[in-house]
């Protein structure tokens, strides 16, 4: 590695956060979503840390093949079903469940060529209208799946637009309570925050995400910052340059930043093409020595500039954390008007990782 900047990754506070998972739904087994390469993470790295889980979700067929290459021998879910009847025949070969939330999956199921059944989950739209069936359908097409010979079990699922609020899911609740009523099957409903915070949801299976990779679901770190969540990935980079400004200096393009006194500013090895957000405006917090400062001018591509005020101490070499175990993802992604997972799905391929 020449260029400094990396991300690290911290394999024990994944296997952390799984157990935490574990300890919250008891009664469940749970389904870790690796959806987006594990929410940019990497499949291939972080998989083994998950070895503890029942089964692993995503979208990908590849990445489910590349599980299957790896060695899992446990359950796959596909969390928005095959997307061409053609597929069918991968998802018996490499046995994957499917979910099933549109007519035309049934026909393709019915009409495939199996060696074996395939479990399927039935998603019911509980109201964020996505994928799914209305709920006054769901016994219809249970009935229909039930005299397929090409369906294994069927689990009933559906899935949260508001659990990371209070009441967020009582109107969900009671759209798959209608469609559940009278069906003898499993049910997997909980995302991360039902996961977290709202029990009765729990069922027979959760599905967490963004929690076992150390961030909020809400989106505020203080929400999750008692409940023993470790971040797992951490951007880092060093100082490359150090800049003594006079007061009416401007710093990056567009000269957006001046300087208000004598100041250094520190020019740090990460920009936007590494997948740093470059709409961070002014006072972003990022670490430099250890030291909270923030971040002054634009993001440009390559490069991003910070406040060496606060640590004087600071020079070419000094380790500078743009988000981590001190400087939470949830926080960056706030400031700058998004969400943590997209800051971790949006690492770019040109950044290595590292397991720290």
């Amino acid at each position: 590695m020449t260029r400094p900047v990396f991300a690290g990754l911290d394999l024990p506070a994944l296997k952390n956060n799984l157990a935490i998972l574990r300890r919250a739904a008891p009664g469940a087994k749970i389904w870790s979503v690796v959806k987006a390469n594990a929410y940019g993470h990497g499949i291939d790295r972080i998989w083994n840390a998950l070895g503890a889980t029942d089964g692993f979700a995503l979208l990908n067929l590849e990445e489910a093949v590349l599980l299957r290459e790896r060695g899992w021998k446990g359950p796959i879910l596909m969390l928005e079903g095959f997307f061409h009847a053609d597929d069918l025949p991968l998802y018996d070969q490499y046995r994957l469940t499917t979910s099933v939330h549109s007519n035309w999956q049934l026909k393709a199921i019915q009409n495939a060529r199996l060696r074996a059944p395939l479990d399927i989950y039935l998603k019911v739209n509980s109201g964020m209208n996505r994928l799914g069936f209305a709920p006054d359908r769901v016994h219809s097409v249970q009935q229909q799946l039930r005299a397929m010979t090409n369906v294994g079990d069927i689990t009933l699922m559906s899935h949260f637009a508001d659990a990371d609020t209070p009441g967020g899911i009582d109107e969900a609740m009671r759209r798959i309570g209608q469609a559940a009523e009278g069906l003898d099957c499993p049910r997997s409903l909980a995302n991360s925050a039902a996961a977290l915070w709202h029990p009765e949801t729990h069922f027979d299976w959760i599905r967490p995400g963004i929690v076992l990779y150390g961030a909020s679901p809400s989106g505020k770190w203080q929400d999750v910052a008692n409940s023993g969540l470790k971040p797992v990935m951490a951007l880092r980079s060093e100082i490359i340059a150090v800049q003594n400004l006079k007061a009416g200096d401007a710093v990056g393009y567009g000269g957006t930043y001046k300087a208000s006194r004598e100041q250094r500013i520190g020019i740090v090895a990460c920009g936007y093409a590494d997948g740093y957000p470059r709409i961070a405006p002014e006072g972003t917090p990022v670490l430099v020595d250890g030291i909270r400062t923030g971040i002054v001018g634009r993001i440009s591509m390559d490069m991003l500039t910070v406040d060496l005020t606060p640590c004087p101490q600071a020079g070419i070499g000094t380790p500078v954390e743009l988000w981590g175990k001190e400087i939470k993802i949830d926080d960056v992604a706030s400031v700058c008007g998004t969400v943590g997972y997209e800051l971790m799905c949006a690492v770019a391929p040109r950044v290595p990782f590292i397991l720290e």
